[in-house]
């Protein structure tokens, strides 16, 4: 028989449960110092050493104008910014005058109608390649992604295809763990040139299509979409609650992006969080989505971050100058990011190898950007390139996948006060110049024009007790090593055998009290940098 629940009993369990539900609303999500305190990098991103991102958007339509375009097409003065020269004068050419025909429509004309993410993701896996990136939106505030929160994205306008989620979809099938990067910080200020208009000529005074609205759409191609969600209102518009909108709306994008698609690592281009606290609370929320999806935090978060604990150091186009001892990334391009015809290279195979040992010597990964077509097909120029590095990365993987660096990144450096005295008399400008450049990590990238090492010149990864030498610039012949000797303050020991990677022979040394002579054998795998295994002696 059934015992009846008295009233008294009912207000008990009333209360029990209301307390319960106050306790549950009330129970706070942990903060991002909270998060950062029990925070761990990721195993792949300390073994894997070298990536591929693909910095490809709308932007790469316009075969020339900079990798800044949508803001240099409204400009027929890029001052300082000469990456952007030229930009308008193509765009009245080619689409028109920036009145009538603006960067929406540029974003209108991308169809990327040859991307094949599968076979470029192949591609990439084979390259060597241990992780991949995509760009979701750069400064243009255009998003390359199913976004709810912003009809200009690649689902609604011009490609009409979910770009990052084809990419996610390809990476997880090949294993690559997938990231993305984010640009949009600075859209606000980025875009203003847009509201502007000619000073001179023909078109003086008419305004350009930043201040078209979303009315001045009816019967075209854009209509019902309204471009001051692209470009923002006109300046004189733009009111707190404008700004707080924007930064409310950059915030939900982004928690869309990590939580809707399987992301293992996003990105920042600029040099804290973005938008303050709204940056610091994406990120702490997607650490926190990453928390409960897995039992830990397996994301990561990379950014220009000046000591922020949880996140992952980026150096852009160069490289550190010392053994950094927390994960770093260096990337790596080879024309503008954006791939334009007129952009000579600053690369070529011997130099991307060379910047990814430099940045592998010192703890760091590289990421290099392929700069797609606008189809989303490589330029056979740059896979000629490219072809050649995944060779060479292939070829020498032992020395170059989970490793971490000696006490020494290198050895026989070439310092450039040497380079500059070699080549002539060396002045006190000069010799400050160079002392500035010392201190610096961003864009000190060595490219195709700077004075190649010397045959001496090495670098140093470590893996287990095995040593990995890297001749940077290798010539048949001896080369001495002092950092090698048996005296020196690294307590070597014995030298037994060493090997060449991809050679069959062992190869020729001597070691001394001060030095290792190491012969350098003139039959190689290739011309690049050659690498030499140092087994059991550390």
């Amino acid at each position: 028989m059934k015992k009846k629940i008295t009233c008294y009993q009912l207000c008990i369990l009333l209360t029990i449960a209301l307390i319960s539900n106050s306790t549950f609303a009330q129970e706070k999500e942990p903060t991002w110092e909270e998060l950062s305190a029990q925070y761990e990098f990721p195993q792949w991103f300390l073994e894997a050493r070298f990536g591929i991102w693909l910095h490809w958007g709308a932007q790469t339509q316009p075969a020339e104008g900079g990798g800044w375009y949508a803001r240099h097409m409204y400009q027929k003065d890029v001052g300082r910014e000469t990456w952007g020269k030229g930009a308008y004068d193509y765009h009245v050419k080619t689409y028109g005058h920036p009145s009538e025909k603006g960067f929406k429509d540029v974003i209108n004309e991308w169809k990327a109608e040859k991307l094949d993410a599968d076979a470029l993701m192949k591609y990439i896996k084979g390259l060597g390649a241990k992780y991949f990136m995509i760009m979701a939106n750069h400064h243009d505030h255009f998003d390359n992604f199913n976004s709810t929160h912003h009809e200009w994205n690649s689902v609604i306008v011009g490609p009409k295809k979910d770009i990052v989620g084809e990419f996610e979809k390809a990476a997880k099938k090949y294993q690559l763990p997938f990231c993305v990067s984010s640009h949009d910080d600075r859209y606000k200020e980025w875009w203003l040139p847009a509201f502007g208009a000619d000073i001179e000529g023909p078109k003086k005074g008419i305004v350009y299509d930043g201040r078209h609205t979303k009315a001045d759409g009816a019967g075209k191609w854009w209509e019902g979409m309204d471009p001051a969600n692209l470009y923002g209102v006109a300046p004189e518009f733009r009111t707190k609650d404008w700004h707080k909108k924007v930064d409310t709306n950059w915030m939900n994008r982004h928690i869309e992006l990590v939580t809707k698609y399987d992301v293992d690592l996003l990105w920042f281009d600029g040099y804290d969080f973005p938008y303050g606290k709204y940056g610091k609370e994406l990120c702490r929320t997607y650490y926190y989505h990453s928390l409960k999806k897995h039992g830990k935090i397996k994301a990561a978060v990379a950014g220009k971050f000046h000591g922020e604990p949880a996140t992952i150091k980026d150096v852009e186009r160069g490289g550190t100058n010392e053994i950094v001892n927390v994960p770093w990334q260096g990337t790596l391009t080879f024309g503008g990011w954006f791939y334009k015809e007129n952009k000579p290279s600053r690369h070529n195979a011997r130099t991307t190898i060379e910047n990814l040992v430099d940045v592998i010597s010192k703890n760091g990964n590289l990421l290099l950007n392929i700069e797609l077509y606008p189809d989303g097909t490589i330029p056979p120029k740059h896979k000629a390139i490219i072809d050649e590095v995944g060779e060479w990365v292939n070829l020498n993987g032992e020395a170059i996948y989970a490793t971490k660096p000696w006490l020494e990144f290198g050895d026989n450096l070439f310092s450039d006060e040497e380079l500059l005295k070699e080549g002539g008399a060396i002045g006190e400008l000069d010799l400050e110049v160079l002392k500035k450049n010392k201190k610096k990590e961003h864009f000190n990238e060595r490219t195709i024009t700077a004075e190649p090492y010397r045959h001496n010149e090495v670098r140093f990864t470590t893996k287990g007790n095995d040593l990995f030498v890297f001749v940077l610039n290798p010539k048949a012949g001896k080369i001495e090593l002092p950092t090698l000797g048996f005296e020196t303050k690294f307590n070597n020991k014995k030298v037994k055998s060493i090997q060449l990677l991809g050679g069959t022979k062992k190869v020729k040394f001597k070691q001394y009290n001060d030095k290792l002579v190491l012969n350098v054998p003139k039959a190689r795998a290739n011309e690049y940098t050659a690498v030499f295994k140092l087994a059991d002696v550390l």
